[in-house]
């Protein structure tokens, strides 16, 4: 992907090898109270109806809300997902910056809550709810 397609503040995420690798690219950007995740929807991303298929948004709703709180701590938290809701609102079209804010509700020694939501400019493309397990040494 050519940096020129990359909105300004965003960089290559550094996210670890395998799946996501293959999933993406992905590029974060730190706001002034979270995380965002943004992609560009390229043709590996489109399903049978010309939209990025439920997948990559699911993907990039359980990456963005677990990379907040993987953050969130120093050292890094290990994180894992217990439960994830989504709600898809719109389709992601071949082309588009889509990018995922990611809040932390609660975090407490073993277990968090997040939420957060998916958007293509300023049109809504899903909502998403988490529940993480931390696993702390």
């Amino acid at each position: 992907m050519e940096a020129a397609t990359v909105p300004e503040g965003f960089a290559p995420a550094r996210f670890s090898t395998g799946f996501l690798d293959v999933a993406g690219p992905y590029y974060t950007r730190k706001d002034a109270d979270h995380i965002e995740v943004g992609i560009r929807i390229g043709e590996g991303h489109i399903n049978g109806i010309d939209v990025a298929h439920g997948g990559v948004l699911t993907t990039l709703a359980d990456v963005a809300l677990s990379y907040q709180l993987f953050v969130s701590e120093k050292p890094h938290l290990p994180i894992a997902t217990i439960n994830l809701n989504t709600n898809f609102l719109s389709g992601a079209q071949l082309g588009e910056w889509i990018v995922a804010h990611a809040y932390i509700d609660r975090k407490g020694s073993r277990t968090a809550y997040c939420h957060g939501n998916i958007v293509a400019g300023e049109r809504l493309l899903m909502t998403m709810t988490g529940v993480f397990a931390l696993l702390r040494k």
